[in-house]
């Protein structure tokens, strides 16, 4: 039997009245024509637009809004001036409490699609501070006409879209990153070309703590040194000594890929580590660790966490632990929490930050999680902490995770749909309890912790 011929009902260059009904993952507007699948970049629920057809495919279209013609009633004006072109946030025109809707609604879509979890129920719990939380900022630089770029990559490109502000920086992250903007024009320092693979400064990255208000300065280049006359500059006292920067460091990344950074890292002034407090708790983050963005609602994420696991007698595997924050956020209670985390440098991170808490509960072991996991099968593991990054875990991992059968799992994770995949595969498990945290207000993106229990238990 020949295959059914898909009819699309619109052409490129068509131009059409909508009503956007919904919003996909990616936070764009979605609208119904003729029952064909019409993406909306920009569109809100109740929007009415005038726009352009710009791409079709069999399953769906994507548009080119031309006019607003009547807004949603849950659209808001964006405080960022280059909002629109910006691909870092895409919810800033949305009224927060619809933004928490939106995200709890990806979330239950996601489990219930790909993980078969028909309407789970789901807390939420919302941000108190939505603009400059974000205690981490990475930012493209990109030479232009003449004109020096840097901030974010404006949606589905690499074009740099750049701007003095960014609303959800601190305002210190903001201020440093046009001092070293100016500092590389003033100096003609030259400009990676991913195209062409030359030039020395790739990315600027900046760390701001919330709790002693320093910053750690990241210049990421490629191999090679930078102008005396720059270094002098960097390092003087001012504006230096007034933006508290207690250090600044040089990455070293070689790679002809968009991986942020490498593997060296140079100190060139002060110290290459920033100390971080959540509650009474400090960390040691080095620019190449990971930690989470929002400080304020990270500790909502660990209180989660450890209501969770409290009652656990055994031990507990932290796999993907980073710098260990969850795993001494429990450790602090005298719970006996074993991390595992591939970098190097956050296993050391996670040991240091051990050592002054003065927490000898929890212990650290550098390597893949899916090389190290299989050796706790047999031993006293009541509870398994996954967090690994937005790809999910390794079929290896889960395997090790039913082989070992802990009483629990808690899995912390920013991606719905690899989180639904993953939680189909754990078969022995119940989901009991399913908990959105905001942790990137005025963004599409979603963490979620989820609480399983052995079905048998």
């Amino acid at each position: 039997m020949a295959k059914q011929k898909h009819i699309i009902p619109v052409r490129n260059g068509e131009k059409l009245e909508l009503t956007v009904d919904s919003q996909g993952s990616s936070g764009d507007g979605i609208c119904r024509y003729e029952g064909y699948t019409i993406f909306v970049p920009g569109g809100l629920p109740g929007d009415q637009v005038f726009a352009e057809v710009i791409k079709t495919t069999p399953r769906f279209g994507v548009t080119r809004v031309i006019e607003r013609r009547v807004a949603s009633p849950d659209r808001v004006e964006p405080p960022c001036p280059v909002f629109a072109q910006c691909g870092g946030c895409k919810l800033q025109d949305l009224k927060y409490e619809k933004q928490m809707e939106f995200k709890v609604g990806v979330v239950k879509d996601a489990l219930k699609h790909i993980a078969g979890l028909d309407s789970p129920s789901i807390r939420s719990i919302p941000a108190e501070q939505t603009y400059h939380y974000r205690n981490k900022g990475s930012f493209a630089v990109q030479k232009h006409g003449g004109f020096l770029r840097m901030g974010f990559f404006k949606q589905g490109s690499h074009d740099v879209v750049s701007t003095e502000q960014c609303a959800i920086l601190p305002d210190p992250t903001n201020e440093a990153k046009e001092w070293i903007r100016k500092l590389l024009i003033k100096h003609q320092v030259s400009v990676y070309n991913e195209r062409r693979h030359h030039g020395l400064f790739r990315e600027l990255v900046i760390r701001h703590s919330a709790q002693t208000n320093q910053l750690l300065i990241g210049l990421v280049t490629t191999p090679g040194e930078f102008p005396d006359e720059f270094l002098k500059d960097l390092v003087a006292k001012e504006p230096r000594g007034r933006l508290n920067v207690c250090g600044i460091v040089q990455n070293i990344n070689s790679q002809k890929t968009n991986v942020i950074l490498g593997n060296e890292t140079r100190v060139l002034w002060g110290v290459g580590e920033l100390s971080e407090k959540l509650s009474d708790l400090s960390f040691r983050l080095s620019l190449t660790s990971f930690f989470q963005v929002h400080p304020e609602q990270t500790i909502r994420l660990f209180e989660t966490v450890a209501e969770w696991a409290k009652n656990t007698s055994g031990r507990i595997l932290d796999a993907y632990c980073g710098v260990g924050a969850i795993s001494l956020w429990l450790g602090q209670s005298g719970l006996r929490v074993i991390g595992i985390e591939e970098l190097p440098q956050a296993v050391d991170d996670a040991r240091a930050s051990a050592t002054a808490n003065g927490i000898d509960s929890c212990s650290f072991q550098q390597g893949k999680v899916e090389e190290h996991i299989r050796k706790f099968k047999g031993q006293d593991i009541e509870t398994i902490i996954l967090d690994p990054p937005r790809k999910g875990c390794a079929e290896k991992v889960l395997q090790a995770v039913a082989e070992i059968s802990p009483q629990r799992v808690i899995y912390v994770s920013c991606n719905p749909s690899t989180l639904a995949r993953d939680l189909a595969r754990l078969e022995g498990y119940r989901v009991d309890d399913i908990t959105v945290i905001d942790l990137f207000p005025q963004t599409q993106h979603v963490e979620t912790a989820v609480l399983l229990n052995l079905r048998d238990a």
